[in-house]
């Protein structure tokens, strides 16, 4: 019997003829070999590829390689922080200056035997030297008034100002009051970028803090912290010279620092960074922007600025400093509360009004007293020439004194 089936995969079927299954298979086979020959002559027909593409369900399908949908821009990522700097980046300014600073001889070198012993080997010194510095600053005024420390200028012989744009200007000192630290820099330029101001006297412990300036010669550097306390005392932080009560924060403050804005979420100026604390981290200081733009605007108009002065020493009475005056100077301090006067200065406002040594404030202006920076926050909100009610304590007995108010000497910044 002759054997019909073409293969092994193509049986038979019962009666000798090709099985249906077969044949369905042969048919995907052909149909394949159809595309690929199909395809190979399309892809070699240019004509009939466009008459394809220009069948109407084609076209209607098919995608635009030629001008492909626009991709919807992503957002760049931002925050208050990024805000901020945006707004009131341009408006930080670096500072640099330099003063020419006699030189100091050591006190040997000008011994006449230790000029015989060396001769001519004996080391020479310049007889002036140049000293340079760089500090941080923003501008006010469109017309170019700049706020910035008076520690940063203070004495300077060249000022220049860089501004974030590049341009360096050189800039005049309007004024310096080293007793809060405050300067006032003059650029000429219009059009400037400037700050906006806030309110230091509705500053809150934890809101946010931005510091922007020039640390260590690195311009336009941000950090960011929070307000950490309000209403430091210079004594607390460590320059009783200073009339100021400071904002604290833990943005970092380096070196360059000095004289950059202190700002908060909204990008507004609630502080001028003046201080820090050596070995310390996360301990800043700052002056509130009220006090600074106050002083600021006496050295705009006249150049300097007066501050209230009374001619006293004092500090708090406490249980261990009554026991200590008890012990080292035989002083029996009645008073369990209070400010004890430690000196009173010679022909100062006080000493004429008859304050003595010993005598314990227990108010000024009908105000009770418990601290010298109380003392001192009143003394400054009182305008000289005025008469200032005091009451004090004096071997137990009340006494009320009136003082008028003088101005502080330059040379005695550390007396109220």
């Amino acid at each position: 019997m002759k054997d019909y089936s073409l293969n092994n995969n193509y049986p038979l079927s019962k009666n000798g003829s090709v099985s249906k299954k077969t044949i369905a298979y042969l048919g995907f086979v052909l149909f394949g070999m159809g595309i690929g020959v199909g395809g190979t002559y399309a892809l070699t027909n240019p004509q009939l590829l466009n008459r394809i593409a220009e069948n109407p369900i084609v076209k209607a399908n098919k995608p635009d390689l030629i001008n492909p949908p626009a991709i919807a821009a992503m957002p760049a990522p931002t925050n208050f922080v990024v805000d901020v700097v945006k707004e009131t980046g341009p408006a930080v300014v670096r500072i640099n200056a330099q003063k020419t600073v006699k030189t100091r001889v050591p006190q040997q070198f000008n011994d006449p035997f230790f000029q015989r012993f060396f001769g001519f080997q004996a080391p020479h010194f310049p007889d002036n030297k140049v000293e340079r510095g760089t500090g941080s600053g923003f501008i006010l005024t469109e017309n170019g008034q700049i706020l910035t420390n008076a520690h940063v200028v203070d004495g300077a012989d060249q000022v220049t100002v860089t501004l974030k744009d590049g341009r360096t200007l050189q800039g005049k000192v309007m004024g310096t009051d080293p007793t809060t630290d405050v300067a006032v820099v003059k650029i000429e330029a219009d059009n400037l970028p400037v700050v906006k101001v806030g309110n230091s006297d509705r500053l809150q412990v934890g809101e946010w803090a931005i510091a922007i300036g020039n640390p260590l010669g690195l311009d336009n550097t941000v950090t960011t912290g929070i307000i950490s306390a309000s209403g430091r005392s210079s004594s607390e932080v460590g320059i009783s010279d200073k009339r100021v009560e400071f904002i604290q924060t833990d943005a970092a403050i380096n070196p360059g620092n000095s004289g950059g804005p202190l700002l908060n979420s909204n990008g507004e100026v609630i502080g001028m960074n003046t201080a820090i604390i050596q070995n310390a981290q996360g301990i800043g200081f700052a002056i509130p922007i009220n006090k600074a733009q106050q002083i600021a605007q006496q050295l705009i108009a006249t150049g300097r600025a007066d501050h209230a002065y009374l001619g006293i020493q004092m500090v708090e009475v406490t249980p261990e400093l009554k026991q200590q005056l008890k012990e080292r100077g035989g002083v029996d301090l009645k008073s369990d509360r209070g400010v004890v006067i430690m000196k009173v200065m010679p022909n100062s406002p006080a000493d004429l009004a008859g304050i003595q040594s010993g005598d314990v404030i227990q108010s000024v202006n009908g105000q009770e007293i418990k601290t010298p920076s109380e003392v001192q926050a009143i003394v400054e909100k009182t305008s000289i020439g005025s008469e200032l009610p005091v009451e004090v304590s004096r071997d137990d007995r009340p006494v009320k004194i009136s003082i008028k108010v003088g101005t502080l000497p330059t040379q005695k910044m550390s007396q109220n």
